[in-house]
């Protein structure tokens, strides 16, 4: 399995694009607008998105992908999401106001797009992959996903947009993982904003990853962090945690997630 790092910005800037990741070639994770570097023949092997949540960050390049490649799909792309984001996907941007309704063009019953609801807990099976639905905490409803092929090489596992999750750390640790994807979208002096909007600052990731079992050991990439903080927010996380060299006396492997990076589980 292979996952391309699309966006894993907080916000737009030059060469910062926001959340998305291509798995393989089938299967969006968000849909933020890392996805508009995508040529169209890549655009057009998607055939599932997995979205975390409804903010703009991640759904933005969603209707103006679909729209690029409409005309040459021999079946809807399916979207799959919890029932509160498919809610707000179809009243606030699927609505023929803000762009039409794909779910229904060109016709219902050959329509663009076809929504999937999912829970927390649910296993999907997409495209040789295994996908278990994780919990978040955040101000709309929202998940996280992790992924693997079941070949032994453990799971990609991507929180979302999450403050503080006991549930997800309690899962987390009963899985085998290969590498960890996790937010912390505002720096120590935003951390006030970041609580009240369910975001991460560095003094809360740390006590986050203080919930993995000791012993449990992967890579940590960092996303989602403001353009404009970045080198801050990595700077505070490697005050509490240092993130190289790698060593024994290490608590964590913590790096700084980038657009254009490859997974190879």
């Amino acid at each position: 399995m292979r996952v391309r790092v699309l966006g894993c910005s907080g916000a737009i800037a030059k060469d910062s694009r926001t959340t998305s990741f291509l798995v393989d070639s089938d299967v969006l994770v968000d849909a933020g607008t890392g996805v508009g570097d995508l040529t169209l023949e890549e655009m057009r092997a998607i055939r599932h998105v997995l979205v975390s949540h409804s903010h703009l960050d991640h759904i933005a390049a969603l209707p103006l992908m679909v729209d690029s490649i409409a005309s040459q799909l021999q079946e809807p792309i399916r979207i799959c999401a919890l029932p509160g984001t498919i809610a707000a996907l179809k009243t606030h941007v699927f609505n023929d106001v803000i762009w039409p309704d794909f779910s229904r063009i060109p016709s219902p019953h050959a329509p663009f797009i076809s929504f999937q609801e999912i829970q927390v807990g649910q296993v999907l099976e997409l495209g040789g992959k295994t996908i278990e639905v994780l919990p978040a905490v955040h101000t709309v409803p929202a998940c996280g996903f992790a992924l693997t092929t079941g070949t032994g090489n453990g799971n990609w596992v991507f929180t979302g947009d999450t403050e503080r999750n006991p549930a997800f750390w309690r899962r987390l640790n009963q899985i085998d993982v290969a590498a960890l994807v996790i937010e912390t979208a505002f720096s120590n002096r935003e951390q006030d904003l970041a609580r009240r909007s369910l975001h991460l600052s560095p003094h809360a990731l740390a006590e986050e990853l203080d919930c993995i079992e000791k012993g449990k050991r992967f890579p940590i990439f960092i996303t989602h962090t403001k353009p404009a903080e970045t080198e801050l927010i990595m700077t505070e996380i490697q005050r509490f945690d240092q993130a190289q060299p790698f060593g024994p006396d290490v608590a964590h492997d913590i790096r700084w997630l980038r657009a254009g990076q490859e997974f190879e589980l």
